[in-house]
């Protein structure tokens, strides 16, 4: 491999390294800051976490098009990086609900933009010089992992950290944005272009609804996941070992989802992952010893490690070649959006009325619906192919 390309691959490593460790020193303890530190109520710190999904949904669409429009999303992705990373340091800075929910709003805005825009860049350049992008993306789930794990033992010390932490991290990873290669787009893709023919695509619906159901939840659980080992008598570093073997579960499982997807299918690796949350999340309703949480906590990896690269494969597979991008454009934007938002909110309405425990029996209840759904859509793909092959015979 070339000097430059091992040096461009080593920064986009780094950056996805960096910018996940912000992530994951923000918003897997920011729940419990904002319930132990603020003392805000469930109703208030459901509206708050939930404010970063719902954003996604309107504003990573937008960032796509500017990026297209101006065709600049080097310059892009630096300034989005640093300005999330100083509108992060609000949290120090404010207090009181209404300034947190203007604070939250502010770094989502400027957050939704990190991913779509580096994937793109990442995508398009691994694909130019024949490297795996998954080689790139699990330096992601390490730094997730790795920021959890850490800022959990640091913030027994000063809650506060966590914050000085994302601001630090995503500093860093903008002057790795900057350097980051680009190659131009021969054409401007139109996001709106295809969405009313997507609309009319039932197998794209459905798995849309799947997506919903049994990925928001997991998504959701990032939130929640540390006011449940809390509520269970597990202190801050607990929270970050579990957080480190949940998400450091995800890489191996990744790794192995195209030999199982090739030799089981698609559709069927994403019910498996369906099966395994629910599973999980019935047990956490169970209110199970901490040593039980701590030890199923790599079933992560069997849910998010295999359902992210089945799921995005599915979409690519069913949907015709000219509205690819608008398809996984919505589905990003809505099957994860929207989900994790929803499974969030609903989440701190049902804490706030209930317990931590509650709100993974409502999770399980929607991964059920997803299995079911994820069922009758195999059936549907074994009719359709038993028609096709009937119909080649009759020819």
């Amino acid at each position: 491999m070339k000097k430059d390309i091992k040096r461009n691959i080593w920064t986009m490593q780094s950056f996805y390294l960096l910018t996940f460790f912000g992530t994951g020193s923000l918003y897997p303890l920011l729940s419990v800051y904002l319930s132990d530190v603020e003392h805000l109520n469930g109703y208030q710190i459901g509206t708050i976490m939930s404010i970063s999904p719902i954003v996604m949904i309107f504003f990573q669409p937008i960032w796509g098009m500017v990026s297209d429009k101006l065709n600049a999303p080097i310059k892009i992705l630096t300034a989005a990086t640093v300005v999330a990373g100083i509108f992060g340091l609000g949290y120090i800075a404010f207090n009181g609900y209404y300034w947190i929910f203007m604070t939250a709003t502010l770094v989502a805005i400027f957050q939704s933009a990190i991913i779509p825009v580096s994937d793109s860049l990442a995508l398009k350049y691994t694909s130019k010089v024949k490297v795996n992008y998954g080689n790139i993306r699990l330096f992601g789930s390490l730094g997730f992992g790795l920021a959890v794990f850490i800022m959990g033992r640091l913030s027994e010390l000063d809650p506060e950290i966590i914050f000085y932490s994302f601001f630090f991290s995503l500093l860093l990873a903008s002057f790795l944005a900057s350097r980051m290669p680009f190659e131009k787009s021969s054409k401007n893709q139109n996001l709106l272009g295809g969405v009313k023919e997507i609309l009319f695509h039932k197998k794209f619906l459905v798995f849309l609804g799947i997506t919903f159901l049994v990925f928001g939840p997991n998504l959701a659980n990032n939130t929640y996941f540390g006011l449940f080992i809390d509520g269970s008598g597990g202190t801050y570093t607990g929270i970050g070992i579990a957080f480190l073997l949940a998400v450091l579960s995800e890489v191996p499982f990744m790794k192995v989802a195209a030999s199982w997807i090739n030799r089981i299918g698609l559709l069927q690796v994403a019910t498996i992952a369906g099966i395994v949350s629910l599973a999980r999340w019935l047990l956490y309703f169970a209110e199970p010893d901490l040593w039980i949480i701590y030890a199923t906590s790599i079933l992560q990896g069997f849910s998010i490690g295999l359902f992210i690269p089945a799921g995005l494969q599915y979409i690519r597979d069913i949907t015709p070649v000219h509205i690819t991008a608008t398809a996984i454009t919505l589905y990003s934007a809505i099957g994860n959006g929207l989900g994790n938002w929803f499974c969030t909110f609903v989440g701190g309405i049902i804490f706030e009325e209930s317990s931590i425990f509650t709100v993974y029996l409502f999770f399980a209840i929607l991964a059920f619906i997803g299995i079911c759904l994820s069922l009758w859509l195999i059936k549907e793909e074994k009719g359709s192919s038993k028609i096709r092959a009937t119909s080649k015979m009759n020819f």
